[in-house]
């Protein structure tokens, strides 16, 4: 079991989002796009994305339409944040939040936040040190710690998207 999780917090300590401008912006077709976002995220061993869900993306508005098929730097940021989100949050939630992103800044901006912060979470949580404590603990306090956080961090986060759909998106945090 310990190699199991020693194992994790390499590919956490070592894992890395692409820089914005990294992105490719010559514009990449629907399977291109899959196959890019899958490979950047497959040290997490997290489920990807397929060219029909990138379409239904498009088509609930969720992303911006291709440009004669291609995907541009922005609707590729986007889709690398959905496939990420999509295992926590309802599609609704996510277009709630990209809408909001995009009434506070530019895209790029967004998306360096996102690729600054993310990491450094995985880190934190994937650390052999208990937050809480700072003592080693078992497998399983580790589980039943990390089950507790995300169950209050869904809950949290039902509650701001319930707040914004009640004040029609309009509530601000700051």
């Amino acid at each position: 079991m310990n190699e199991a999780v020693s194992e994790l917090n390499n590919v956490c300590n070592t894992f890395r989002l692409p820089a914005y401008q990294e992105i490719p912006n010559v514009g990449l077709f629907l399977e291109q796009v899959s196959k890019y976002i899958n490979e950047i995220l497959s040290p997490l061993e997290e489920p990807g994305l397929t060219g029909s869900m990138i379409s239904n993306y498009v088509k609930k508005k969720i992303i911006d339409n291709p440009v004669k098929k291609q995907y541009g730097r922005d609707q590729i940021a986007y889709l690398i944040y959905i496939a990420l989100a999509k295992n926590v949050l309802s599609l609704e939630d996510i277009s709630a939040m990209i809408n909001l992103q995009r009434s506070e800044c530019e895209t790029e901006k967004a998306y360096e936040y996102f690729r600054d912060e993310f990491p450094k979470i995985l880190r934190t949580v994937f650390d052999e040190e208990d937050v809480q404590t700072g003592a080693q603990d078992t497998i399983l306090k580790k589980l039943s710690v990390n089950i507790s956080v995300t169950i209050a961090h869904k809950i949290y986060l039902d509650m701001i998207f319930k707040s914004m759909k009640e004040n029609n998106g309009k509530e601000q945090f700051t």
